[in-house]
């Protein structure tokens, strides 16, 4: 593999972007960060570990991703949210990437970390998710905030071992004010795409959410915390949808 550059979007993340940095300075030979004018020290701690910061104001999750893949010194890349970092076995898995592999595209999955334990099962887990490509055959897609990597039809997708650690929520009320802004963010993306829904989805589609995670997916056995992501789940599913529907009712 070619020299890597590890790309970081981020946005008042003093709290989190050291230990992102840290945890990909022995794979990285370029790490750059692209903010959106923080307001507190995430630029200064960014610098004093090493990283190159650029600024840019926030269009959208996608398109502030796909600039800093596209500002990257190197056409490998890795791309992370300040709120992730690598554990030690996915690092050591894309060290041996870079020294064998010349495979394009590389997914690995994401263990998130709810209120200060990891789930590992449910909706949340494995959350498998290509991180690691060639800009030249891939670049980042979707529907905002629901953003993710695209690569060209041809390519293989290898699976690297070890997780991206998410630092996702500290307390149950931060997922909350998270929930209503995704969901204004998602319902938004979909109406201006010429999505629509119906009130059978606005009833229905939470319930079925909360099966699929807490039933289907076994996310019981994450106890207490693996309800409490079912039920949010649910929660997000049900607050898209309504603000979609209002969104097409206003307009008829």
């Amino acid at each position: 593999m070619e020299k890597l550059s590890v790309v970081i979007i981020c946005f008042n993340e003093e709290k989190n972007i050291g230990r992102c940095i840290d945890s990909v300075a022995d794979v990285a030979d370029e790490i750059l960060i692209l903010d959106s004018y923080s307001t507190d020290r995430t630029v200064a701690i960014a610098e004093s570990k090493g990283a190159v910061v650029k600024q840019e104001e926030f269009k959208g999750f996608i398109e502030k991703k796909n600039k800093a893949v596209e500002l990257a010194s190197h056409n490998y890349v890795l791309s992370l949210d300040a709120d992730e970092a690598l554990d030690p076995w996915l690092a050591s898995s894309i060290r041996t990437a870079k020294e064998k592999d010349t495979n394009p595209a590389c997914e690995m999955n994401r263990c998130s970390n709810y209120c200060g334990r990891f789930i590992r099962h449910g909706s949340w887990y494995p959350d498998k998710k290509i991180r690691l490509f060639d800009r030249r055959i891939a670049r980042w897609g979707g529907i905002n905030p629901h953003d993710r990597v695209i690569v060209q039809d041809h390519v293989e997708v290898k699976h690297l071992k070890g997780d991206i650690l998410h630092y996702s929520y500290h307390t149950i009320s931060e997922h909350v004010i998270q929930n209503n802004k995704l969901s204004t963010l998602a319902a938004e993306s979909l109406f201006a795409g010429g999505k629509r829904t119906n009130l059978f989805n606005v009833i229905f589609r939470p319930w079925w959410a909360f099966i699929v995670s807490y039933i289907i997916r076994a996310g019981f056995l994450d106890g207490l915390f693996g309800f409490v992501i079912a039920v949010q789940i649910a929660h997000m599913t049900f607050l898209k949808h309504i603000k979609l529907y209002l969104l097409y009712k206003s307009v008829k």
